[in-house]
């Protein structure tokens, strides 16, 4: 059992160093890590997330358009 979770340990270890070599500075240099498809699914589920947070009851058809970024993504709020 103690093999099973070292080799389980390693596994996670060497997908955090992939991640660290390959995701960190693709980032670092402004590639974005989602697909274009995966962008569009976070911003609606965003968009949807903060309708249901207001609850003030107001038609959704007279609702303005979110304010998205130059890669579609919401506008996020600081609280």
């Amino acid at each position: 059992m103690v093999w099973l979770i070292l080799a389980l340990l390693l596994c996670v270890a060497m997908a955090a160093a992939v991640v660290a070599v390959v995701a960190i500075p693709a980032r670092r240099e402004g590639r974005e890590v989602l697909t274009e498809r995966a962008e569009e699914l976070v911003s609606s589920v965003t968009a949807k997330t903060e309708k249901v947070l207001r609850r003030d009851g107001s038609n959704t058809d007279s609702e303005p358009e979110p304010q998205v970024t130059q890669h579609g993504r919401p506008v996020r709020r600081r609280s």
